[in-house]
């Protein structure tokens, strides 16, 4: 008798949560999916409502992962009795079943972000086919983390570091405390560490927002006239790189380069150009992203060479970067700007688009993914501390030390200095491990940055050589000293034709004029649109008196919409005001975020969403005031760059 093929009926509550897992988070769908059929825990009947499970704990022990009578109310008991305060992110422990996470959605709204902490996938697995969490996976702000991998990490929380910087709570289930316990503090660690991350990023971004924009906007004429970052790229592929940073171990290995100086690709970065120059150490390539005018110092009264190539960010100083360059009448000095998005914003996608290369934290990231970009292999890093090595905070010979010449004398040496530039941080030092295994101290910024390398590290194909022979222990890295990668990585000379690009033309002055033009463009759209805004603050005043009276509200409402038509018709200048001004977005995000969880209605709500508005429209009105002054001196600038000889 032939075979008779029987079909299992469709669990549909697996289909629908795993649609939306795999739309939000495809990589563990498909692990889910690589599971046995038959893979999943031993499910336990209870006396009231759903079905528990059983585990088994790492010294085989039984366990079950909710109450054997009724595990949503356990659930729903457990998460009320949370000290919330104004949290929006919920750091969960243990997936289980999913009822905590239930639970939380229910109690707090869909606008919260719950991060669950599951090594199993199996235990999600079971979760996914038994209970319904399609609502809350459709949200977008349930994420699993399967470890504490930083680029793990990166990836999947990224896009909610708002969300983290606003407040998170650790729920740690009483299961949790007993089963995987290690692996859930380790991810608690590591998430602890990503929002110090996020949280030193976002404050730097609100408070640096208006600067940036001004130094991105007064850099366009350089940015238009020389050649992007594809000149560079593959450049140097399979050739070493060396990249030079300022931390206090430099003055181990510094000597070493001078014999290196044709056989791997030097980077330095710009606090360390004097010193290597110093010694007739040549880098072919020079970093720069500073905000502050104070860096040109770094390039003042230097012998710079001129094969050097500046590879800099837009949104490093004006300042600096025409120290760099000199004299562009005559042709000035190598430059390369990389893509930036407020650029777009200014001169548009044709005049502005070029290869986006990741942007840098720090002159040093910067550094490395230049040499990702170029395709060097292997990436290795001397004076990179990140930490205070020998309680120093530099290396000999840098620029700081010559800032501080004066204030030297009897009673102040420069080890007191180096002293009290670490004691000023006391606030923020925080202990960790150097590369013997010894406790040393670094500080919440530099500890961030560790993170983003560390991040960055993980995730590289070329081999990274912490070849610094100082500071803190990094994974992800090989340690050794330079003369060991040197002899190992370092044994011929790179060819002269990789550095035909030099020979490039690298400035090119016909592109200043079209440019000019749409900024010109940009700059009178603005007076269009602060306009707009003016009526629609002055609107939103007169809204508030009318609260009591429906019919001249309403009439009145009707021009706020068209208003807010407006406003959308000039959706790049929105953003280019967005973008000087960010500390409005943010503002009405957590004021939106007060009223639903406040649960304020009628007039009162009305009240306080046109309070919420007014603020934003102000907030709106002083970005256009200082767009207005940044677009001024970005045409300024054109017009200074198009009066010099060609």
């Amino acid at each position: 008798m032939p075979g008779v093929l029987t079909l299992a009926p469709v669990n549909q509550v697996f289909v629908e949560n795993m649609r939306w897992l795999w739309r939000h988070d495809p990589r563990l769908a498909q692990k889910i999916d690589d599971l046995p059929l038959d893979a999943s825990l031993e499910l336990t009947p209870t006396k009231v409502g759903p079905k528990s499970a059983r585990v088994q704990t790492t010294d085989g022990r039984s366990l079950q992962l909710h109450s054997r009578y009724d595990p949503q109310a356990e659930a729903d008991e457990f998460c009320q009795g949370i000290e919330k305060g104004d949290a929006v992110a919920f750091v969960l422990s243990g997936l289980g079943l999913g009822y905590h996470v239930k639970s939380l959605f229910a109690e707090c709204g869909d606008q919260i972000l719950v991060i669950v902490t599951e090594p199993d996938p199996v235990t999600i697995k079971t979760a996914l086919e038994h209970t319904d969490l399609s609502t809350e996976l459709a949200t977008g702000r349930f994420v699993f983390i399967s470890g504490p991998d930083k680029s793990l990490l990166h990836d999947r929380l990224g896009r909610h570091s708002t969300l983290l910087m606003l407040g998170t709570v650790f729920v740690v289930p009483p299961t949790a405390r007993e089963h995987n316990h290690d692996f859930h503090a380790a991810c608690r660690a590591a998430i602890m560490d990503f929002a110090a991350f996020a949280r030193m990023s976002l404050v730097t971004l609100v408070k640096n927002s208006a600067i940036t924009c001004r130094n991105i906007a007064n850099n366009l004429p350089t940015y238009i006239t020389t050649p992007p970052a594809d000149v560079l790229r593959q450049r140097f592929e399979g050739c070493p790189a060396i990249l030079v940073a300022a931390g206090p171990s430099l003055a181990k290995n510094i000597g070493d380069l001078d014999a290196l100086q044709d056989r791997a690709v030097i980077v330095a970065a710009q606090t360390t150009l004097r010193p290597l120059l110093e010694r007739g150490i040549r880098p072919h390539f020079v970093t720069s992203l500073d905000y502050s005018n104070l860096s040109r110092q770094f390039f003042e009264d230097v012998d710079l060479p001129d094969d050097l190539v500046l590879v800099a960010e837009p949104k490093a100083s004006w300042d600096v970067i025409d120290t760099f360059r000199g004299d562009v009448g005559v042709g000035g000095r190598r430059v390369i700007m990389l893509d930036n998005d407020f650029a777009h914003l200014c001169l548009g996608e044709g005049l502005a688009k070029r290869t986006p290369m990741e942007a840098g934290a720090t002159v040093m990231h910067l550094a490395f993914y230049l040499a990702k970009w170029m395709g060097c292999d292997p990436i290795i890093f001397i004076g990179q501390d990140l930490g205070f090595t020998g309680h120093t905070y530099y290396a000999p010979g840098v620029a700081m030390h010559r800032a501080w010449t004066p204030e030297l004398g009897r009673f102040v040496s420069l080890e007191m200095k180096e002293w009290e530039r670490i004691a000023r941080h006391r606030p923020i030092l925080r202990k960790t491990t150097d590369i013997e295994g010894r406790p040393m101290y670094t500080d919440d910024q530099m500890f961030t940055y560790l993170q983003q390398f560390e991040r960055d590290f993980a995730t590289c194909s070329a081999r990274v050589v912490d070849a610094t022979e100082g500071g803190v222990r990094k994974s992800g890295v090989q340690m050794m000293t330079l003369r060991q990668a040197a002899e190992r990585f370092c044994r011929e000379p790179i060819a002269v034709e990789r550095f035909g690009f030099l020979n490039r033309t690298w400035y090119d002055r016909g592109r200043l004029s079209p440019a000019r033009e749409v900024l010109t463009g940009r700059r009178e759209e603005l007076e269009t649109f602060e306009a707009i805004c003016k009526e629609t603050r002055d609107l939103l005043v007169e809204l508030v008196g009318l609260l009591d009276d429906s019919v001249r509200f309403n009439d009145r409402l009707v021009r706020v919409d068209e208003l807010r038509t407006m406003v959308q018709e000039h959706e790049t200048i929105f953003r280019m005001v967005g973008s000087v001004s960010q500390l409005g977005e943010l503002q009405k995000f957590s004021a939106d975020r007060r009223l639903k969880k406040e649960g304020v209605t009628g007039e009162a709500r009305a009240r306080r969403q046109l309070q919420r508005d007014r603020r934003f429209v102000d907030a709106l009105l002083e970005g256009c005031a200082e767009l207005r002054k940044t677009l001024d001196e970005s045409l300024a600038r054109f017009d200074g760059a198009m009066e010099q000889r060609s």
